[in-house]
C-alpha cells in the first residue's frame, strides 16, 4: 500500500470554554485558551490517502483533485473564521482540535472514496502549532 498526503493551511480563531463551568474553572482547565476575546492559530491539515496506484496513471489519487476537494469542503469553511461561531459543523461542540479533526473526517471520508477507486482516506493530521497536533484514523467514536 502507498500512503500519499496533501498539506493545506488555514487560519482560525477559537476559545476553549465550557459554559457549564465558572470562568475560574475554565481558566484553571484551559488557561489562556479560555480567553473571552478568543485566540488564533495558523493550522496545517495533512490529509493522507492509502491505496494502490492506478495502473494507467500511477496515482493513488490525483493530488490536484484532492487539493480542490479539501479546499472546497473544509478549508473555505474554516479559513479566517471563528471556529466557535462561524463554522456550521462545529456548532454546539467544544472547539478543540480533537473535535475539529473528527468533524473534518466526517466531511472528507466519502468524497475522498468517491474521488478515487484506488484509495481511501487513511488519516488526518491537524497541527495547531508547530509542536502540537492531533491525528485521526477514523475509528468509531
Amino acid at each position: 500500500m502507498v500512503h500519499i498526503s496533501r498539506k493545506e493551511h488555514f487560519n482560525a480563531a477559537h476559545k476553549l470554554y465550557n459554559p457549564a463551568w465558572s470562568a475560574e474553572k475554565n481558566t484553571e482547565v484551559f488557561g489562556p485558551c479560555a480567553n473571552a476575546n478568543w485566540h488564533g492559530h495558523n493550522f496545517e491539515l495533512i490529509v493522507t490517502v492509502k491505496g494502490k496506484p492506478d495502473p494507467e496513471t500511477g496515482f493513488v489519487v490525483d493530488l490536484k483533485k484532492l487539493s480542490t476537494l479539501i479546499r472546497e469542503r473544509v478549508i473555505d469553511k474554516l479559513d479566517h473564521k471563528n471556529l466557535n461561531e462561524d463554522v456550521d459543523f462545529m456548532k454546539g461542540k467544544m472547539a478543540s482540535c480533537e473535535n475539529l479533526i473528527i468533524e473534518i473526517w466526517k466531511i472528507l471520508d466519502k468524497p475522498v472514496t468517491d474521488l478515487t477507486p484506488y484509495g481511501r482516506l487513511y488519516s488526518l493530521r491537524l497541527y495547531e502549532t508547530p509542536r502540537n497536533y492531533v491525528e485521526y484514523f477514523g475509528e468509531e467514536e
